[in-house]
């Protein structure tokens, strides 16, 4: 896992050749693409400032980044920006996800919900297009922690959806997961399309893989693995370095990632990420005015998002990320050796950086006071999680631990 770090000046250089290479709508004659650049009036491109801050410039040049850039063919318009976007995926499938030297696809979408349905809609126009199978035979399964595109997605594919319990303890599979993934045998399902957890959005909870396909495959199971690893893609595989959610194993089709989370990217940089020759099965044939077609849910797309992604993690370089993880992750330590001398109980994956502590020790103006996230804001919830990213100080922590010791004592 190794990816340089770029300088300031050599970050500013790159994107500002790729932008160069986009089309210029002030020295060229263009009657046919609506403008892409932001309104003058408002956005005025001569800005001193500007010269010195690459991202903003991409912003306001407003590259259109519609189809998929790993592909062969995309929108000239914006080949220069594209080259950028298709570079960030690259880096993500091998440095990140440890694939091999074969080719990757993907694209920076709107958001990991985005990602999400887009690899769960690819798989299921897969078994539709190579076993011809039809709807009833496909089904959806994910676990009980898994985020709620998950259900979308089930929802808007028209799929049947199989969830998978967890312990409400370890919050790791129950074995009676089992049981549900034969009353979908049973219920005539021969293809599933299986998503699992690389950091759940309440727990930060980690999906044992083996358990799941061993599972499968003792049910004879003809399966495919997306992972959502929009919350710990950009955590998890820095810091456990056995990991096995990674392009390595076969059965892994696709990852999501989402940079607005870890990453602090703008929102809109959730990234889907699948193996050779899958973004094909999404090919909208009907694109026919743009260049290479189209293969994405969401179609027009800010190039400017998928720029920022890469010039935060070449910013950081490889090194310098699992430096700033493992800070995050000592400090999460920290708060959850405290809470462990304070006899409160709580769950955290020893890899990840959320610690979700049992309802029944916070007390609600604690909750509102520090804006603890509940796991459901419609009934009495049953846990509070705390992420711990920069902005979590330790003098932030420090005060939340000894309002929280005094409740406990009262």
């Amino acid at each position: 896992m190794f990816w340089e770090s770029y300088s300031h000046s050599e970050l500013k250089k790159i994107v500002f050749d790729a932008l160069e290479q986009n089309l210029d709508y002030r020295h060229k004659p263009v009657l046919g693409l609506p403008a892409s650049y932001l309104d003058t009036e408002v956005f005025y491109q001569d800005a001193p400032f500007l010269k010195d801050a690459p991202f903003l410039s991409a912003m306001i040049a407003n590259p259109n980044h519609i189809g998929c850039h790993t592909l062969n063919e995309s929108e000239a318009a914006f080949e220069g920006t594209q080259k950028i976007e298709a570079e960030l995926i690259d880096l993500c499938a091998k440095e990140i996800f440890k694939g091999d030297d074969t080719h990757y696809d993907g694209y920076v979408a709107s958001g990991g919900t985005e990602a999400n349905i887009q690899a769960i809609w690819i798989l299921q126009r897969y078994y539709e297009t190579e076993f011809n199978a039809n709807r009833d035979e496909i089904g959806l399964v994910y676990t009980e922690d898994a985020h709620y595109s998950m259900p979308k997605a089930g929802s808007l594919l028209n799929l049947d959806r199989f969830v998978l319990p967890v312990d409400p303890e370890s919050r790791e599979l129950s074995e009676d997961a089992i049981n549900v993934l034969k009353q979908a045998k049973e219920a005539g399902k021969k293809h599933f399309i299986v998503v699992l957890n690389m950091g759940t959005t309440m727990f930060g909870s980690v999906d044992n893989i083996d358990h799941v396909t061993a599972w499968m495959n003792d049910l004879k199971l003809d399966y495919k693995i997306h992972i959502d690893a929009a919350f710990g893609g950009f955590i998890y595989p820095f810091a456990d370095d056995n990991s096995k959610l990674t392009f390595q194993n076969p059965k892994i089709n696709s990852f999501t990632l989402d940079g607005h989370k870890m990453l602090q990217s703008p929102y809109g940089t959730g990234i889907y990420i699948t193996r050779e020759g899958f973004m094909e099965y999404a090919l909208t044939e009907e694109a026919n005015y743009v260049k290479g077609k189209d293969y994405t849910l969401i179609g027009s797309r800010s190039g400017a998002n998928a720029i920022a992604v890469w010039m935060i993690m070449r910013t950081y370089g490889s090194e310098g990320w699992k430096m700033k993880i493992q800070k995050l992750l000592e400090k999460t330590e920290r708060l959850c050796d405290s809470l462990k001398e304070r006899g409160i109980e709580f769950y955290r994956h020893p890899h990840m950086n959320i610690v979700t502590i049992k309802a029944k020790y916070i007390d609600p103006k604690i909750a509102k006071d520090f804006l603890l996230v509940p796991d459901t804001h419609d009934d009495n919830p049953n846990w509070y999680k705390i992420v711990v990213m920069d902005h979590v100080t330790q003098g932030l922590l420090d005060r939340f631990l000894i309002e929280l010791g005094n409740t406990v004592k009262a």
